[in-house]
């Protein structure tokens, strides 16, 4: 079967006309593809934007779908990071071609394992720069042979939200993204919050707008000076 959308289990929400982009969102460790779908509806209620959830290949104990066997937290199993990856990588170019969708008007946000993903996929080296990343409780993963191409992140929109009381994965991993994304030029746009490894509600309508801002409008001004 070809790497196009039907070849991989997840969901698609349509645009309410013609997309002015597409929001990718990943899952995090144990759940699938319906469980940012509320995310989807909060930070694009308006459906300018294709939505896809891809769900994980993995399907590990205790349930759900995982991107990635966890041995240590910030340190991803390196073959199934790998793996994951590849076959991530592979299924959205396809999807995004066949949806006419440049990359340039894509964003890519992920929660938990999502995150590190969307990291991975946005910022790994000879990946196309997207529209703009989002990072929820998550972290740069650290992986034998893996590099981020940072230097592409300079001007990069950036959205890291990470919890202060998150006992799964510290909010240090978040404060350390923020740093080398900083120092790299991205435009970093940065939310701590006294939640545990969550979403803070607190924070959705300052992303929805990070992501008007990092997809605008067709014609706006700020696309036309982009």
């Amino acid at each position: 079967m070809s790497p196009g959308r039907g070849s991989w289990p997840h969901r698609f929400r349509p645009s309410a006309g013609e997309p002015e982009g597409a929001l990718v969102l990943l899952h995090g460790r144990g759940t699938d593809e319906f469980d940012l779908l509320p995310l989807l509806e909060a930070l694009d209620p308006e459906r300018r934007l294709v939505g896809l959830a891809p769900r994980a290949p993995l399907s590990l104990p205790p349930s759900g779908a995982h991107w990635y066997i966890v041995r240590q937290v910030g340190y991803p199993d390196a073959a199934t990071f790998y793996a994951s990856f590849r076959e991530l990588s592979a299924w959205l170019d396809a999807t995004c071609d066949e949806l006419g969708i440049p990359w340039e008007r894509i964003g890519l946000g992920g929660f938990s394992m999502g995150a590190v993903m969307s990291y991975a996929t946005g910022l790994g080296v000879g990946r196309p720069t997207p529209a703009g990343i989002m990072a929820l409780s998550g972290f740069i993963p650290t992986v034998e042979g893996f590099e981020l191409e940072l230097e592409r992140a300079k001007d990069l929109p950036l959205a890291i939200a990470h919890g202060t009381e998150d006992p799964v994965i510290s909010v240090e991993f978040g404060r350390d993204a923020r740093r080398r994304l900083d120092e790299a030029g991205a435009e970093v746009t940065y939310w701590e919050s006294p939640v545990p490894h969550t979403i803070d509600s607190a924070i959705l309508p300052d992303l929805r707008h990070w992501l008007e801002t990092a997809i605008p409008a067709a014609g706006s001004a700020r696309e036309e000076s982009a």
